[in-house]
């Protein structure tokens, strides 16, 4: 049960780390780097939607990071 709760810490730390990486900052951040010609043909609308993905995605990877960290605290 300990390797499980270390192996899915890491997964879920390493995806949390890519997920707000992702996020557009105040100075656009990498999503803007990487979909910033793409918006010129698919317009804005579908950056807002991909924004809001990742915000969701970043809660849920959060509570589940913390969840996992207790949980291996426990155990240990």
């Amino acid at each position: 049960m300990q390797t499980v709760a270390f192996v899915l810490l890491i997964i879920v730390s390493i995806a949390l780390i890519a997920v707000v990486l992702l996020q557009s900052g105040r100075s656009a951040g990498l999503s803007g780097a990487i979909s910033g010609g793409a918006e010129q043909l698919i317009g804005k609308q579908k950056a807002r939607g991909i924004d809001a993905v990742l915000s969701r995605m970043t809660v849920i990877l959060a509570v589940l990071f913390f969840l996992l960290t207790i949980l291996v605290a426990y155990f240990l």
